[in-house]
């Protein structure tokens, strides 16, 4: 099958893309106003981009009337949390991803804590088990001018991750058990791990 993107309508191409590009990791984003409001939802166009500084890119997508909370909260505070889902949070993550009004705080729509950051104003969430303090870099305008997407490069300034996570001078991944973003409804459970050692070609 050979599939020619061009003439798919754009909730098609977004159902092909997010088919093929999996599993995708999930950038739980909180953020806050100008006034402080604050705002929680997940994206999965998100990946880590740079070790030095550590960068975070997240891709969010406008809505037809304008951009969505997250990003011109992003773009009015010049901070965002990334927090890490795992199964724990998995539900309250999905319950977060309503289409609410900017009035509506999704911590207590989803029933999670917000807790204060070190570094940047918005609150990460307390239940996940990593959050990383980011401060806006750029934002880099993409795709459909009539419905852009924003990319959002945020640099890391602080992590926090759980006590039992960090062993031996990582994560460990087992422990973690975060969840990934399939195609449609899709999720996917990181238990299943192997390990592949990298080949020395020297």
């Amino acid at each position: 099958m050979i599939i020619d993107p061009e003439p798919l309508r754009r909730n098609e191409r977004y159902r092909l893309m997010t088919g093929c590009i999996v599993p995708r990791p999930i950038g739980f984003l909180s953020t806050v106003d100008a006034g402080g409001a604050r705002n929680l939802a997940p994206f999965s166009f998100f990946s880590g981009v740079s070790a030095t500084p550590p960068t975070v890119a997240v891709s969010i997508a406008s809505r037809p009337g304008g951009p969505k909370d997250t990003l011109r909260n992003i773009e009015e505070t010049g901070a965002f949390v990334v927090n890490t889902v795992d199964e724990a949070i998995a539900e309250a993550m999905n319950l977060a991803s309503g289409d609410f009004p900017p009035e509506v705080d999704e911590f207590e729509a989803a029933g999670l804590t917000p807790v204060p950051s070190e570094r940047v104003q918005p609150p990460g969430v307390a239940e996940a088990p990593i959050r990383m303090e980011c401060r806006l870099d750029r934002v880099i305008r993409a795709g459909d001018p009539r419905i852009p997407v924003g990319i959002v490069l945020g640099v890391i300034l602080l992590f926090h991750v759980r006590d039992d996570l960090w062993r031996r001078g990582a994560v460990d991944q087992e422990r973690l058990r975060a969840i990934g973003r399939m195609g449609g409804a899709g999720y996917c459970r990181t238990r299943d791990l192997f390990f592949m050692d990298r080949p020395d070609a020297g």
